[in-house]
């Protein structure tokens, strides 16, 4: 099992980001998803734009890659009941229990809980924090696959209207807002 940090922006966190990466990079080498053509420009984050015509993105088709992955389970509007819905690929930040107000093409936005794991002294053996929180999902990045053209969220900025436990502020507060990297990188290299 790996475990890695990516959630976190911390200096010491950047070679598990680019495990992951590479992870996901040799993931979708093996899956031959390169069939449909995507739009080559893209917005100052780097994520994919929006394209007109047939390709044209919907909220019905606008997904939150469990894990960043884009090739796992593609979750539309999820209560993220009893399992949750992990955002990092290492299940150390997971939302339960999500009310979503808002799933729209451009941005989803939703309320319930958002349980950190404080990776002190480490992700394996750290004490996990269940913290309400508001999520705002935006920024959908296009996949393209054998299976059809999907749109996944790239982006995550949470509110937490009971602020945070003491042992996740400062440098240990978790990354807001926070770009999906993982899946961006996928999603340019599944578009070609």
């Amino acid at each position: 099992m790996w475990t890695t940090n990516v959630h976190r922006a911390r200096p010491a966190a950047a070679w598990p980001a680019l495990a992951c990466t590479a992870l996901a990079c040799t993931a979708l080498a093996c899956a031959v998803l390169l069939v449909t053509a995507c739009s080559s420009s893209a917005r100052a984050t780097g994520a994919a734009a929006p394209s007109s015509g047939s390709g044209s993105q919907t909220a019905a088709d606008t997904f939150l890659a469990q894990g960043q992955d884009v090739n796992g389970t593609a979750l539309h509007e999820p209560a993220c009941g009893n399992s949750g819905c992990p955002l990092s690929g290492d299940s150390t930040t997971i939302l339960y229990q999500m009310n979503w107000t808002t799933w729209s093409a451009t941005e989803a936005v939703g309320t319930g809980t958002y349980q950190v794991d404080a990776c002190n002294p480490s992700c394996a053996a750290g004490p996990v924090y269940p913290v309400a929180a508001v999520v705002t999902f935006s920024q959908p990045v296009k996949v393209c696959s054998a299976s059809g053209t999907r749109w996944f969220w790239s982006r995550a900025s949470f509110r937490f209207p009971n602020g945070l436990p003491k042992a996740l502020q400062g440098q240990n507060a978790p990354q807001n807002p926070w770009t999906f990297t993982t899946l961006v990188t996928a999603a340019r290299q599944s578009c070609g």
